[in-house]
């Protein structure tokens, strides 16, 4: 069988499992089931549970390595392949002039510690390391202690 057919034939078959599979309505959804095996029901992120704090100090972290949280609000930021609305403030040439951290020498290593002249691909979109501050409960009980190094 050629490749392009093959490859039609399989389009096909996902096209149709995925049409197979009934929608449901949130209404319906069962409560997630954590790794411990209890169930817990999704939290609803309006106003009274979740919110971004603004412009705060910097929570200490809590273990070696860890990346910063973000001590400001991040709703409006805009984070493409073209443009890093951080970069605004925390880039090398910026951070003094803005007052804000810069970024860290180790965003400007590749996956094989070679040195950058910018920002390496894979720590360019600050979001998916670095998170808002939030006035947030835990959802679950932990007894999480924080680095003892860190104390």
């Amino acid at each position: 069988m050629k490749k392009h057919t093959r490859h039609l034939i399989l389009a096909l078959v996902a096209t149709l499992g995925v049409a197979a599979v009934p929608v449901s309505h949130a209404a319906d959804t069962p409560a997630v089931e954590t790794l411990r095996g209890r169930d817990v029901a999704e939290p609803e992120l309006d106003s009274k549970v979740y919110r971004q704090e603004r412009d705060r100090p910097p929570i200490p972290r809590d273990y070696v390595q860890q990346p910063p949280l973000i001590p400001h609000v991040t709703e409006s930021y805009t984070i493409t392949a073209n443009f890093n609305k951080c970069m605004d403030c925390h880039s090398w040439t910026r951070y003094k002039e803005s007052g804000a951290t810069k970024v860290s020498i180790t965003h400007f290593k590749d996956r094989d510690g070679r040195e950058l002249s910018n920002i390496s691909p894979r720590r360019y979109f600050c979001t998916q390391c670095h998170v808002p501050q939030t006035n947030a409960k835990p959802l679950v009980n932990n007894t999480f202690q924080r680095a003892e190094g860190l104390r």
